[in-house]
């Protein structure tokens, strides 16, 4: 018997974006320069960097808000305003978009009206966290609340992609729980989330994936810890009674070592490779493996991008 295999596509798809725009003394500034992602179904990916990185561009030229200068954008295959339009994609964007002298509730209602099949109104309320507030006006809201209420709408259509601009700002700390439990929930069924955030620990936390973007281009992209890894290593160390410092350096992804008594430091890439030598070739004892955290290596790895090859390795 013969088997076909069917490929999926990409839930996003961007293939080396470009896009110019006039800077205030007429010079063109090259806000996206040669940008290219792909995101699986499913995946919770974390789209971070310093303001000016690019971002928020390519989030519009992801939605189709904004037309590459260069490059190619797909969702499932199909154009930006092809995969909105049948209800495949939703997005939470900071500001915009909501009236404040209706209910919660009817904002919801309104915009659901657009839309040919939605969830229920009182299931993406419910989803959303802001039952208890249906009947306030918007205007009487906090900006957690709008936040909340955004989310709803995007909800709505029951997208297989949600896009998240700064989703949690103005949120609590038991509302920004809350929100990614729920992303958790709907990336277990195979909704596909991108967000960018400015809040570090929630993409150390809930993100299956981090890009790092500086200057238009992805400088990194892999998980949290191999992010860290790979801005500034990882420092093993182990007592180690007769430690050959030569022969330690040699050890593939060493960068440094340092005696200090019978206590070895090693400045390495690959950790793990690290270890597994000290324990398998050496008489090291009392190992111990440490890094920085995100935040240091967000700051490592797009504050001076002219010396980091980008990587595409991703795990």
């Amino acid at each position: 018997m013969n088997q076909q295999t069917s490929t999926v596509p990409p839930a996003v798809s961007m293939t080396n974006l470009h896009k110019r725009f006039r800077g205030p003394g007429g010079d063109p500034v090259h806000a996206v320069n040669g940008l290219s992602l792909v995101v699986e179904p499913g995946e919770i990916v974390a789209f971070l960097g310093p303001n000016g990185a690019g971002k928020s561009t390519t989030i519009d030229m992801l939605l189709g808000l904004v037309v590459p200068d260069e490059g190619s954008v797909r969702l499932f295959g199909s154009t930006p305003s092809d995969a909105i339009a049948g209800g495949r994609v939703s997005a939470v964007l900071q500001s915009g978009g909501l009236l404040e002298d209706v209910t919660v509730e009817e904002t919801v209602e309104m915009i659901a009206a657009v839309f040919g099949a939605t969830r229920p109104v009182a299931e993406v309320l419910e989803r959303a966290g802001i039952t208890g507030i249906a009947d306030r006006q918007v205007g009487k809201c906090s900006g957690g609340q709008q936040q909340r209420l955004r989310f709803a709408l995007a909800l709505l259509p029951d997208p297989d992609l949600i896009v998240l601009d700064e989703p949690t700002t103005g949120m609590d700390v038991e509302g920004r729980r809350d929100f990614w439990n729920a992303m958790r929930e709907d990336s277990a069924r195979g909704r596909t989330v991108l967000f960018a955030t400015h809040y570090l620990d929630e993409a150390d936390a809930y993100a299956d994936r981090i890009v790092l973007v500086s200057k238009g281009r992805v400088v990194a992209d892999g998980s949290a810890a191999r992010i860290k890894s790979l801005a500034s290593g990882r420092l093993v160390s182990a007592t180690l009674h007769s430690a050959d410092r030569a022969r330690l350096l040699g050890v593939e992804g060493v960068r440094e070592v340092e005696l200090r008594g019978d206590r070895v430091l090693i400045k390495a890439g690959d950790s793990d490779a690290v270890a597994r030598y000290l324990l398998t070739h050496t008489d090291a004892v009392d190992l111990e493996i440490t890094s920085h955290n995100l935040e240091d290596a967000f700051l490592a790895l797009t504050t001076d991008t002219g010396e980091l090859a980008t990587t595409g390795a991703h795990s």
